[in-house]
């Protein structure tokens, strides 16, 4: 299990995957249905093998956690996998492993995923074993029940994962700051404190709100018909009664802009390469499609990847850096960050990088991009959107992400179409916008050791 970090170098991608075909020609189009205890329906045929993706999307992540309660929603992600009153502990794994299947799970800020891939024969039990958990969940005192020993399964997670990372913690130090006061200000696996405190009676609670039919959306991709899913969802998912205690009600907000400009820095001596960071106001697809879209094209003009023009100038041609970039977090339902970074050749100080970054980024935002940089830019994220639909999971991954956050179906069906209408100007205009001289932004030094490098 895992908890899941929308955004990061991942940020391109995931808006390049939010679509599935190329408009001007076939059209791929999904099935869609909605059971009678609310719970929505998502069929994405896929005929090439006979496999299937099984995946159901709760709308319930660390946005939606009570204060003084963080991690609920990853912790509760692990107990999902243990206890039933017909499944032993440990045993769904197993059922899942017995046919040949394979599963995982994962958490957002903004939702909570649980999927199976099985051959089709398979997909009424991977239903059945869901609901399962869906309506009939053991969580106790039991210092040896699930909810008690994944508790400090996570927190053991957090020590791995976060603290004995030095990226990690520095990266949450950040966001801290960069979403202060805002439900995404703590990281999805929660403060080590509040998870030690979470108790049986709140994984109780949190089962009971959200964890319900009508809060769930079901993605089947794979070699199915919409009838097929249909009757099977019926006869599995149809017969559990909602809760009634889902209002549709996320705490979602408005992300502030950044009121000052910082300096965090975190050393640590299993640092072996400096990297320097700046961290500005972004967007999100959700809030700002156009800007998001425009953004994420001009961005990747600068700073993405090895024909960018940012690696090209400090890397290639003043070798300052071993490597720079730029990405923004788009795929939240809120605003992320929009970044810089870079890493210093062998000798350069971050003082001297920080200078040479910011005058090459203030040169190529002054000359402009040249036009063919951005087409180049843009067929590729609209091909990578379109040869998405060659991986079934992926895209089973796509339509549950972007539907769970209050996302269309237009929208990823018409991804291709409308990355290629980012214009030269727009793209440029977005990078200048977010790159602005005197915007505030978070600055952030990962060292090898205590002060400057």
């Amino acid at each position: 299990m895992k908890y899941w970090i929308s955004g990061g170098l991942a940020a391109l991608a995931l808006a390049g995957s939010l679509a599935v075909a190329d408009t001007s020609g076939e059209t791929w189009s999904p099935k869609t249905f909605t059971l009678g205890n609310g719970m929505d329906v998502v069929v994405l045929p896929d005929h090439r093998a006979p496999v299937v993706t099984h995946m159901v999307w709760y709308k319930v992540g660390a946005v939606d956690e009570a204060e003084g309660k963080s991690g609920i929603a990853h912790l509760f992600e692990h107990v999902m996998f243990k206890q039933t009153d017909d499944i032993p502990d440990g045993e769904f794994d197993s059922m899942v492993s017995r046919v040949g299947g394979r599963l995982n799970a994962f958490t957002s800020w903004d939702y909570t995923a649980y999927y199976e891939r099985v051959a089709k024969q398979h997909l009424g039990k991977m239903m059945e074993l869901e609901a399962e958990r869906m309506t009939d969940l053991i969580i106790d005192e039991d210092p040896a029940g699930s909810f008690i020993t994944e508790r400090d399964v996570v927190k053991e997670e957090r020590r791995q994962r976060v603290e004995n990372n030095p990226g990690v913690i520095l990266r949450e130090k950040v966001l801290a700051e960069f979403w202060a006061g805002h439900p995404y200000e703590i990281t999805v696996i929660g403060r080590m404190d509040e998870v030690a405190a979470l108790t049986p009676q709140d994984g109780i609670d949190f089962y009971k709100k959200y964890y319900s039919p009508e809060n769930a959306i079901l993605v089947v991709a794979g070699d199915v018909t919409e009838d097929e899913v249909r009757a099977l969802a019926e006869e599995h998912y149809g017969v559990i009664e909602p809760s009634g205690l889902v209002d549709g009600s996320r705490k979602w907000a408005d992300v502030p802009p950044l009121a000052e400009t910082q300096l965090i820095t975190h050393s640590d001596p299993k640092v072996r390469q400096p990297v320097w960071y700046r961290y500005y106001d972004g967007t999100s697809l959700k809030r700002d499609r156009d800007f998001a879209l425009a953004l994420d094209v001009g961005l990747e003009v600068l700073g993405g990847g090895s024909t960018s023009l940012l690696y090209q100038a400090l890397v290639e041609d003043q070798k300052i850096a071993i490597n720079v970039g730029t990405f923004a977090w788009t795929g939240l339902h809120d605003n992320g960050p929009a970044a810089i970074y870079a890493t210093p050749s062998p000798g350069v100080s971050i003082e001297d990088l920080e200078v040479a970054v910011m005058a090459e980024l203030a040169k190529a935002l002054e000359a402009g991009f040249d036009e063919a940089d951005v087409t180049r830019v843009k067929n590729s994220a609209a091909a990578s959107a379109i040869y998405g639909r060659d991986s079934q999971e992926g895209m089973a991954n796509t339509f549950g992400g972007w539907l769970a956050i209050g996302g269309s179906i237009e929208d990823l069906m018409n991804y291709p179409d409308d990355v290629r209408a980012v214009t030269t100007e727009q793209a440029l205009a977005a990078a200048r916008k977010t790159f602005a001289d005197g915007n505030h932004h978070i600055e952030a030094h990962l060292l090898p050791e205590e002060g400057d490098f």
